[in-house]
């Protein structure tokens, strides 16, 4: 009892943290196009991002009123063809440096590159684009989402553990969907699957409901498809365009995996494994639908700051920075690891899920894929091979 009242002591003769400076987070997202729904079982979603962010923010306050903590979060939004700058500028008249940002790579960069945003710091919640992790990285950006060769080097190693050897990648027409695709093959190569054929998907599905759409889509997609024999079909369609008509169609009965069929992603609406359920509902309670990975990633992205706040005990930013890059620094993120930032490139390194329609199929990295140091890092791009150089 003795030393109970003595520890009460010197607990309360701690400095206290000021409770009326709250830490500011920003929310920094842009406008874009709707996307258009395949299925009818789709449903439009109008807080892609922000709805993970704000129950960050909620999780945040729950362990702030302990350490007498206070979060704000600050949302705003890149009109379309508008200026990064003119919003930076904004944040920093404020004086708010932790953005959480649901940016795209080119604008995500002019943000991170601007001259008011130099003691700033930007975690990316959605961009996978490799070069941000690499020739194009910034000091001030870290990477809650994960890149697209993180996710190819999931599927990868989950398909070369079921001796899935010999793919057939269809690639999407946009951008993404050939950067995707380049992660695909450079997944191969590093574990030794081989690529028998690729395609690219040109057909324009249209009307795909009508009868004349579903007709027409009988006879393409077999027509694709009728190749030599291959393992897997690896889809390439960031954009859902086309890979939601690929299971069910294809000239030869095998598994559709990538971005359909099989996903590679850091989260999905069945995860339910180690108190994921927890997470699911609380995010169901807060946003009224399930959580996706854009969610994932910038209710992780805001957790990692509310979780250097309370391990450095302090509200001052610079503080706040140090820790999340510090080797003390992680995060549980429902998905059985601590997650924590790769010292390289910023990216946290994390389990990325392999889910199918309805249930969590497996998490890479699979059982056998070794490390000297994390085996999270067999995922994306090790220290040895990054281009950082920031």
């Amino acid at each position: 009892m003795r030393l109970v009242l003595i520890l009460l002591t010197l607990l309360l003769a701690m400095p206290s943290l000021a409770e009326n400076d709250a830490i500011a987070i920003a929310f920094v997202t842009q406008e874009r196009e709707p996307i258009k729904p395949v299925s009818p079982l789709d449903q439009e979603i109008g807080d892609e991002g922000v709805a993970g962010a704000r129950l960050g923010l909620a999780d945040n306050a729950t362990t702030g009123r302990f350490t007498k903590q206070r979060f704000v979060l600050v949302e705003r939004t890149i009109p379309k063809n508008g200026n990064p700058s003119d919003t930076i500028g904004a944040l920093a008249a404020e004086g708010i440096r932790l953005i959480v940002a649901d940016l795209n790579a080119p604008i995500l960069l002019a943000a991170a590159s601007d001259p008011q945003a130099r003691e700033m710091l930007f975690i990316n919640a959605r961009a996978p684009d490799d070069m941000m992790r690499n020739g194009s990285c910034r000091a001030n950006v870290l990477h809650t989402a994960p890149s697209r060769a993180m996710l190819a080097d999931a599927l990868a190693q989950y398909l070369m553990a079921k001796r899935w050897r010999r793919w057939f990648i269809v690639t999407g027409r946009l951008p993404g969907d050939r950067l995707l695709a380049e992660a695909y093959r450079r997944a191969a190569k590093r574990f030794g699957a081989e690529i028998v054929e690729e395609k690219e998907w040109t057909f324009q599905p249209g009307h795909a409901r009508t009868d004349t759409g579903h007709v027409t889509l009988q006879s393409e997609i077999p027509a694709l498809t009728q190749i030599a024999d291959y393992d897997v079909l690896v889809v390439a369609d960031e954009a859902n365009e086309f890979g939601d008509y690929l299971p069910g169609r294809t000239a030869r009965p095998r598994p559709v995996a990538g971005t359909h069929g099989l996903v590679t992603t850091a989260w999905s609406e069945v995860a339910e494994q180690f108190g994921a359920t927890q997470l699911q509902a609380r995010f169901d309670k807060l946003a009224g639908r399930r959580m996706g990975a854009v969610d994932y990633a910038a209710w992780a992205a805001v957790r990692a700051i509310g979780e250097a706040a309370f391990r450095s005990r302090s509200s001052d930013p610079s503080a706040i920075i140090a820790y999340l890059r510090s080797p003390d620094f992680a995060l549980a993120g429902f998905k059985g690891q601590g997650q924590s930032f790769r010292s390289w490139d910023g990216q946290m390194r994390q389990p990325i899920l392999i889910a199918g329609p309805r249930l969590l199929v497996s998490v890479s990295p699979q059982a056998g894929f070794l490390h000297r140091g994390s085996e999270l890092d067999t995922l994306g791009t090790d220290r040895e091979e990054s281009q950082c150089k920031s």
